[in-house]
């Protein structure tokens, strides 16, 4: 029987989301960077994002994933869905749901930062340390969050549990 344990409610996360606008809005001020948004996870939080960003933005999305259907890393990388934005030349921020081992962030900071951008930095919603493999230290960070296998918010399991508002343990 699976079951579930709220962790974040929808207004921490909106509070903390808010305040990860200002940074980025401060950062960023006579800018227009591009976010690029790691799907499928990260749809609600970069939705919620740019609704709090007040400077000008542009948008893509890249689809890279290291899980499956799983709940387990499975340790290899794959690019389903690439950028159609050329990035030389621009600022971009990578807005991402969770970092877990941080295989994916690393490998995606490695080829974003092989296209030639001015700069690049990250907006990761949660970093979950648990099973880390490579260091990643996120630019504007939401929750650390030390363990467990989180749904809700966009993230899912098996593709279930995105529409949640708040962030909850799965309790497998």
């Amino acid at each position: 029987m699976v079951s579930k344990r709220l962790i974040l409610s929808e207004e921490q996360i909106q509070q903390r989301v808010r305040e990860l606008a200002a940074h980025i809005d401060h950062d960023y001020e006579n800018k227009t960077p591009v976010l690029v948004g790691v799907l499928n996870g990260v749809f609600r939080f970069i939705a919620d994002l740019t609704r709090y960003i007040t400077i000008p933005v542009q948008f893509d999305f890249i689809r890279i994933s290291s899980y499956g259907m799983g709940s387990e890393s499975c340790g290899q990388i794959r690019l389903t869905k690439d950028v159609d934005m050329d990035l030389a030349g621009r600022h971009v921020l990578v807005v991402e749901d969770i970092v877990d081992s941080g295989l994916t962030l690393n490998c995606l900071l490695k080829d974003l930062e092989a296209r030639g951008v001015a700069s690049l930095k990250t907006c990761v919603l949660i970093d979950k340390t648990e099973r880390r493999e490579q260091a990643v230290s996120p630019d504007y960070l939401g929750f650390v969050i030390e363990e467990g296998f989180l749904v809700g918010y966009g993230l899912d399991y098996a593709e279930e549990y995105r529409y949640l508002n708040g962030i909850y343990h799965l309790e497998l």
